[in-house]
C-alpha cells in the first residue's frame, strides 16, 4: 500500500519566536575594512620600497608583485560578489512530514527539512545563520569577505587564499631585499614604509599557508569544513571520487545554471523513474517495491505518493527541470 500524502495528517509545527536579525552592517563594514587595508598596504609598498627598486633598475620586483596584486584583487572582488549556490525558498505548502531519500554511491541520505527556507535540503546543503539562506555544498561562512563559501564560489576562495599567500610572500621578500640593499644608507621614509609593510606580510603569511594546506587536504579527501570528522560511518565517504577527480569536480568542472526555481529540483513530481517508499526508517531497494496504486474511476485527483530516488542515480541538483515539464510538489 503506497504511502500517500493524506494517509498521514500533516501537523504544523509551532513556529519559533521571531529572532532579531543579525546586524548586517557590522560584517559588511569588516569586509570593507579588509579591502581598504589591503589597498593601503599595497599602496605603501608600491610608493616607497618598490619605487626605489624600480629606480635602481630592479624591474623584476614591481612586475611580479604587480601581477600578484592584480590577481589578488580580482579573486577578492569575485569572491565578494559571487553566488555560493543559494537555493531559493520553497513553497509554504511543503510539509516537514514528507520524507525524501536520495542515494549517493550506494549510500542513502534522508533529506533534512529547513524550517526557514521551507524545503528539504539536498545532501551537503546547510542553512547559513549569517546570510539566512541555504547554500549548496556549504563549506563555511567567511567573515573576511562576508560571504558563504559553497559549490559555486569555492574555486574563487581557493584562488584568493593562493594569491594572498603568493602576494604576501612577494611583499615580504621584496621588502627584505630592499632593506638589505639599503643598509649603507641613512634611515629614511622608504625604510620606514618597508618595515611597516614587512610586519603584516610576515604575520599573515604563516596562517594563510596553513589555511591553504588544510583546504587542499579537504579537497583531496572530498571533505567540507562544516562536516567535521567522523561524519560518515565506517570511514566511507560517498562523495569521494579519488584525489584527481575531487580536484577536477571542485576546481574545473562546469557549474551549470543557477537555481531559478522556487524549490530544489529534488522535490519534483514523481515520474516513471520514481517509486513509493514503504519503510520510513531503512532504505529499501526500489526494485522490490510495488508500483503505485491506480486511482479508481471517478474518484477525482489523487495526491502524489512519497518518492524515493533509485540507487545509483544522483540528481544533478542544478535547478533544471527534466524533459516533459514536471511540476513541484505542493
Amino acid at each position: 500500500m503506497p504511502v500517500l500524502k493524506d494517509a498521514m495528517p500533516l501537523m504544523k509545527e509551532p513556529h519559533p519566536l521571531p529572532q532579531a536579525p543579525l546586524p548586517w552592517i557590522l560584517p559588511s563594514l569588516f569586509a570593507a575594512f579588509n579591502v581598504v587595508l589591503l589597498v593601503v598596504f599595497s599602496g605603501l609598498f608600491f610608493a616607497f620600497p618598490c619605487r626605489w627598486l624600480a629606480q635602481n633598475g630592479e624591474w623584476a620586483f614591481p612586475l611580479v608583485t604587480g601581477l600578484l596584486c592584480v590577481l589578488t584583487f580580482f579573486s577578492l572582488v569575485s569572491l565578494n560578489f559571487s553566488d555560493p549556490g543559494i537555493l531559493h525558498q520553497g513553497s509554504n505548502e511543503q510539509g516537514p512530514m514528507m520524507v525524501h531519500v536520495v542515494w549517493v554511491n550506494q549510500r542513502a541520505f534522508r533529506l533534512q527539512w529547513c524550517q526557514k527556507c521551507c524545503f528539504h535540503r539536498p545532501p551537503r546543503t546547510y542553512h547559513c545563520p549569517w546570510c539566512n539562506v541555504c547554500v549548496e555544498d556549504f563549506d563555511h561562512h567567511c567573515k573576511w569577505v562576508n560571504n558563504c563559501i559553497g559549490h559555486r564560489n569555492f574555486r574563487f576562495f581557493m584562488l584568493l587564499v593562493l594569491s594572498l599567500c603568493l602576494y604576501s610572500g612577494a611583499l615580504l621578500v621584496t621588502c627584505l631585499i630592499f632593506l638589505v640593499r639599503t643598509t649603507h644608507l641613512p634611515f629614511s621614509m622608504d625604510k620606514a614604509m618597508a618595515i611597516l609593510v614587512t610586519v603584516p606580510a610576515a604575520g599573515f603569511l604563516v596562517p594563510l599557508f596553513l589555511l591553504l594546506l588544510i583546504q587542499a587536504m579537504s579537497v583531496s579527501a572530498a571533505q567540507r569544513s562544516c562536516e567535521g570528522k567522523c561524519r560518515y560511518l565506517q570511514g566511507y565517504n560517498p562523495f569521494d571520487h579519488g584525489c584527481a577527480s575531487n580536484w577536477y569536480l571542485t576546481i574545473c568542472a562546469p557549474l551549470g545554471p543557477k537555481y531559478m526555481a522556487e524549490a530544489v529540483w529534488l522535490q519534483r513530481v514523481a515520474g516513471s523513474d520514481w517509486v513509493p517508499m514503504q519503510n520510513l526508517h531503512f532504505p529499501v531497494c526500489p526494485s522490490v517495491l510495488s508500483p503505485p496504486a491506480l486511482p479508481e474511476p471517478g474518484s477525482g485527483p489523487q495526491p502524489q505518493p512519497l518518492s524515493l530516488h533509485k540507487p545509483g542515480k544522483v540528481p544533478s541538483g542544478r535547478g533544471s527541470s527534466p524533459p516533459g515539464g514536471s511540476e513541484l510538489l505542493h
